[in-house]
C-alpha cells in the first residue's frame, strides 16, 4: 500500500510539471527533479521494509519472552504446590 502510495506521488508530480510547463518536452531542471524523487522513493521503500523487519524481529523477542515468563510462573506454580504438600 505504501509502495503504491509513493508511486502515485510521483507520478502525481510528473504529472502535475508537465502541465505546468509550457513545452512538450522536461527541462533538464524537471528531469532531474524526477529523479532525485525517484532515488528518495527507492530510499524511502528500503528504509519501510528495514523498519518491518526489525518490527518483526521485536514482535519475536516479545513473543519468546511472553514464552519465558509463562515457563517462570508455571514453575512457580509447581514449586508453590510442592511446597504446601509437605
Amino acid at each position: 500500500m505504501k509502495k503504491t502510495s509513493s508511486l502515485l506521488l510521483v507520478a502525481g508530480l510528473i504529472a502535475g510539471s508537465t502541465l505546468i510547463g509550457c513545452s512538450s518536452k522536461p527541462s533538464d531542471d524537471e528531469l532531474k527533479q524526477l529523479e532525485d524523487l525517484k532515488a528518495e522513493v527507492a530510499s524511502l521503500e528500503r528504509e519501510i521494509s528495514a523498519k518491518e523487519s526489525e518490527k518483526a524481529s521485536l514482535a519475536k523477542a516479545i513473543a519468546d519472552k511472553d514464552a519465558q515468563i509463562k515457563k517462570c510462573q508455571d514453575d512457580k506454580r509447581a514449586a508453590q504446590s510442592r511446597l504446601q504438600g509437605m
